[in-house]
This record gives C-alpha cells, sequence and structure tokens, in this order.
C-alpha cells in the first residue's frame, strides 16, 4: 500500500489543490492529513472541505484545536490569535464540529500518526532535531516502527536505536530493522525550510521506503488572498521565502 501523508496545509488552498494534483500522478491507495489544516491563510473553509473530501485520516493539529475550542491560545502571538478567531468565524457548524472530533494520534500496521510528538500528544511538542528525538529514547519500546509527524513545517527523519539516535539526511530511504523512524514530513502550505514549495510525502508499506517530494503552486495567488484580508502580511510574505 502506498500511502500520501501531508501535514500542515494551514488554509493554503493553492498549494493543497497543488499537491492533491500532485498525487494523482502517482499511484496513492490512501491520503492521511498530520494536522493544522487551519492556522494563518486565507482559506480555512474550503481547505477543511477538501481535506474532509479526500483524507481517509485526519489527525488534530494544534491550531485546528484552537479553532475548534479544544486548547487554550491565549499565549499565542498576536497576529496568530487573530487568525485563529478569524478562522473560527469563517468555518461553518460542519466543519468545526469536524475538527472537534479529530484524533490525537491515529495508529495501523505498526505505524504511528499524530501531529507533534507520540509523547503528551496534547501538548504538541516539536521534533526537528537530534536532541528532541533523543528524548524518545527512554520510551523506544513503546514507539511504533515508524511515527509520521508534523507541526514543525520541516522535512526531517530520525532513526531511532535502544541507545543513539541518527538523522536521516536522503530525501528517499528504506525504513531499516532494529530501528525505528520519526519521519517529520514538513508543511504543504507554509514551509519553513528556505524551500518555498509545498512539501508532501509517500510512504510504501510494502518496500517499506518513504520520500519526501516537493511541488511548485501558485504562490503570489495564495498570498494576495492574504493581503486582501486582516490577516497579518507577514503570513503571504514569508510564502515566497519559505520561512
Amino acid at each position: 500500500m502506498r500511502i500520501a501523508i501531508f501535514s500542515d496545509v494551514h488554509s493554503n488552498l493553492e498549494a493543497l489543490e497543488a499537491v492533491l494534483r500532485a498525487y494523482d500522478r502517482e499511484r496513492i491507495d490512501k491520503i492521511i492529513c498530520l494536522g493544522d489544516t487551519v492556522g494563518y491563510g486565507a482559506d480555512p473553509q474550503a481547505c477543511s472541505e477538501r481535506v474532509r473530501s479526500i483524507a481517509s485520516v485526519t489527525i488534530v493539529g494544534n491550531h485546528d484545536a484552537a479553532v475548534a475550542g479544544r486548547m487554550d491560545y491565549s499565549y499565542y502571538y498576536e497576529a496568530a490569535r487573530n487568525a485563529l478567531d478569524m478562522h473560527q468565524s469563517l468555518l461553518t457548524e460542519e466543519n468545526l464540529k469536524w475538527l472537534r472530533t479529530l484524533p490525537y494520534e491515529h495508529r495501523e500496521q505498526g505505524l504511528a500518526f499524530c501531529h507533534g510528538s507520540p509523547v503528551n500528544l496534547e501538548e504538541f511538542e516539536y521534533i526537528f532535531a537530534l536532541d528532541q528525538a533523543r528524548q524518545l529514547l527512554p520510551v523506544f519500546d513503546d514507539l511504533a516502527r515508524v511515527t509520521f509527524i508534523g507541526h514543525s513545517h520541516l522535512c526531517k527523519a530520525f532513526a531511532i536505536g535502544p541507545t543513539e539516535v541518527h538523522e536521516v539526511v536522503a530525501t528517499h530511504f528504506q525504513i531499516r530493522e532494529n530501528y525505528k523512524y520519526i519521519i517529520s514530513v514538513g508543511s504543504v502550505g507554509q514551509p519553513r525550510d528556505y524551500d518555498p514549495r509545498a512539501s508532501y510525502t509517500i510512504f510504501d508499506t510494502d518496500e517499506m521506503t518513504f520520500e519526501f517530494k516537493r511541488q511548485e503552486y501558485d504562490i503570489e495567488k495564495a498570498a494576495s488572498k492574504i493581503f486582501d484580508t486582516d490577516l497579518e502580511r507577514n503570513f503571504g510574505n514569508r510564502l515566497f521565502l519559505g520561512v
């Protein structure tokens, strides 16, 4: 089975549609979204509808949880809070109800899917550096064979042994025996690795191979939509830079 895995759409409809068109060119059996469908961008309603229609599994992200009233976001910086407030007002009750019912984690076939760290799921902790990955060594036995996460907007992978952790630098690699993996799949709608192209990934459960992929999209259109609202202009500016 080939699983399409993506995360952090962040209301960027142009990036989402470009990624879905890219998946149409692949042999895909299942689609899984790792959360943060809303937040930051100009199209929370359209993106929610689209993800609901195509994803077999969708995980709740921190922005989703905030908009759905599942967490306190008063400590977020003002521009992010304003975006969440706006998105809550734009979403239909049906989509708000959907966000309220999304799981924090999904497991199947030795795989785990969550938004942030698989430890303390509701805390949405980051894993994008070796030191953060090493914090999982005490729970090695509890980890899935492969755990897919989002949240950091970075494309990162870590191979975790019983006593050691290595960063995987390849963009296409096979899962090795005796290791467990944490794979951060990057962001569809707001990449932060200085590559403005939308990030998406594919995992093959038969071959046990994983691949990072990137897709160009109409950044100018997505940014212009943000500029035409009361959203923070930097949410649009950063799309051009991938930061």
